[in-house]
């Protein structure tokens, strides 16, 4: 489909090319480029996109076809502001616009989107690889004032991120490097780095004057924002689409903003920051539909959602169910499922209060078939998950010479094979969406802490935690991390349920009643194991030993292994 082109005045009278696709009717989503792009960078995205919405792009001051400011001071934020408003007011008069924006594109389009009274003018807002300015000015001196390990850290890591910002600056070196090799050599550096591979049309014929020019957005804004950052908050609705192998916007630079936006939208893809457009454009399109759809013109989105779905196994009780809730409460849409349909529904609807709308099924993890039918019925109802936690499991407690065949298969089946299924048929799903997604399993403190009244139960943990390895280790290029969570004694109704070997029933009663005191003695609840599962899938941490024992354990293992293996003989329980 060729864009239709014409030309729209900004408010100091500069030229800017506009180009549009599809139906003047349907939903506009204006697109903004960075630098040192044009709307072409755009293409694979708008023609994705007019299928069903009225797409708009436009070089912006100082780029391709648009005119060039006579100074510095021309390229300053509220003048390229303005341009996004002159243009949404001319090719969608009287009827918000959904902006879409790259790179240096969404740092003016946030100049626009914190404007009083935006949320007018703007129905939605999808950001890529581009913070607002004076977001960034708070942030960074939050940091500058308690400046703690984990902020010195992230200072350290964005500053190498941006270490291109500084060159920029140069006066004479920045722009004869574009001058005299830097632009030639353009398309090598975004297939050797990016991925891109090389077409037609890209980079633009313009790109030498368009990135020595564009220098001056910088210049003219970087250091004066950033030292008087203003308070900047908004109404529109926001979609912050993280790239996780962005090399030049950190993950952690997005921290606290919903402190300036409360209704926003976080989701992940797994690319570079010019592959995003340029290799994955039709995944960006369907981010940008479904959140235009859900955003409606000028309404808001409901209840608050952070644009996950989650799915929890296990989830009618304990651990599954508070994680189900705690992902809820942070905006997550949830689908839960467990053994007793019952239960799943009431945690459902326990979500459902504190949440999005979450869903209930009856699956039993140890059948593969119905694991897989699970998966695809959630894909077809809810669309693939972003997040994935493995949580069904059952006890056992025995000896390995007392253990029966059939106690072995019974936790082995569960697991083990539960976790193995769910892998299997939802990072499938993760893998073929390519937009990444987060695997969280249930492991144990009894995966590295050996007990020879525990053989299947710690046996079958201790699978999970490599198998958890493995998997990290095969997921990582599609950008799907895997957590392997080790929790110790919790307060559960696990006890009430796990079987023991060599016992009478009235015998087993008795060691399940003893074993559900000693629990709710330790007093530790499910609550604190669901806020590490929830922190590892924010932090991409591998293996989280969660209660005291749970670490001192894994130091012990590490320290001095033969103290745990003669620990192992006592008889404990």
């Amino acid at each position: 489909m060729t864009p239709r082109r014409r030309t729209v005045h900004s408010a100091d009278g500069l030229p800017l090319a506009v180009f549009e696709q599809g139906d003047p009717a349907a939903p506009t989503v204006l697109m903004v480029h960075g630098y040192p792009d044009t709307h072409a960078v755009w293409d694979d995205v708008a023609e994705d996109l007019a299928a069903d919405h009225h797409v708009v792009r436009y070089d912006v001051r100082g780029a391709g076809a648009s005119g060039v400011p006579a100074g510095r001071d021309g390229y300053r934020l509220e003048h390229l502001a303005a341009d996004l408003f002159a243009v949404a007011d001319a090719v969608s008069p009287g009827r918000p616009v959904h902006v879409v924006a790259h790179d240096w594109g969404s740092l003016q389009s946030w100049e626009a989107v914190t404007e009083p009274g935006a949320e007018r003018r703007i129905a939605s807002y999808t950001t890529l690889s581009g913070p607002c300015l004076d977001h960034m000015g708070f942030w960074l001196r939050a940091r500058f004032r308690r400046p703690t390990p984990r902020h010195l850290r992230q200072l350290l890591s964005q500053g190498l991120h941006s270490w291109y910002i500084t060159a920029f600056h140069l006066p004479v070196l920045a722009p004869a490097t574009w001058r005299f090799g830097l632009a030639r050599a353009w398309p090598r550096v975004l297939r050797d780095l990016e991925g891109v591979a090389p077409r037609a049309g890209h980079p633009q014929p313009t790109l030498r004057q368009d990135a020595v020019r564009g220098i001056e957005l910088y210049r003219a804004n970087m250091r004066p924002t950033l030292r008087a950052p203003r308070e900047r908050p908004t109404e529109v609705p926001v979609q912050l689409v993280t790239l996780t192998r962005d090399r030049y916007v950190g993950v952690a630079l997005s921290e606290g903003l919903e402190r300036w936006v409360p209704n926003l939208t976080r989701r992940s893809l797994n690319a570079s920051h010019w592959s995003a457009l340029l290799e994955k454009g039709s995944v960006v399109a369907g981010l940008v539909r479904e959140f235009t759809a859900r955003t409606g013109a000028g309404q808001k989105a409901g209840p608050p959602e952070d644009g996950r779905l989650v799915v929890v196994t296990g989830a009618g009780s304990g651990i599954g169910r508070a994680t189900a809730l705690a992902f809820a409460e942070q905006g997550s849409r949830v689908v839960v499922c467990d053994l007793d349909l019952e239960a799943a529904t009431r945690t459902a609807e326990l979500a459902s209060l504190v949440g999005p709308a979450a869903h209930a099924y009856r699956v039993d993890v140890s059948d593969g078939a119905a694991v897989d039918a699970f998966a695809k019925q959630v894909a077809a109802d809810h669309g693939v998950p972003d997040v994935l936690v493995n949580n069904a499991g059952v006890g056992h407690s025995g000896t390995f010479l007392q253990t029966t065949e059939q106690e072995w298969q019974r936790v082995l089946d569960v697991n083990l094979w539960g976790v193995i299924h769910g892998c299997r048929a939802f990072g499938t799903l993760m893998t073929e969406r390519g937009e990444g997604g987060h695997i969280v399993n249930l492991a144990s403190a009894a995966a590295y802490l050996p007990s020879k009244l525990l053989a299947a139960y710690a046996t079958s943990k201790a699978a999970v935690l490599m198998l958890s390895d493995c998997l990290r280790a095969e997921l990582a290029p599609a950008g799907i991390g895997v957590s392997a969570i080790c929790p110790g004694i919790v307060n559960t109704n696990i006890t009430r349920t796990t079987t023991f070997s060599g016992v009478t029933a009235d015998q087993q009663a008795a060691k399940q009643q003893r074993a559900s005191k000693l629990y709710a003695r330790r007093g530790f609840p499910p609550e604190k194991v669901a806020a590490e599962i929830v922190r590892s899938v924010r932090t991409g941490k591998p293996v989280v030993p969660v209660t005291f024992e749970a670490k001192a354990a894994r130091l012990l293992g590490r320290v001095s292994p033969g103290l745990l293996r003669l620990a192992a003989r006592l008889n404990v329980g």
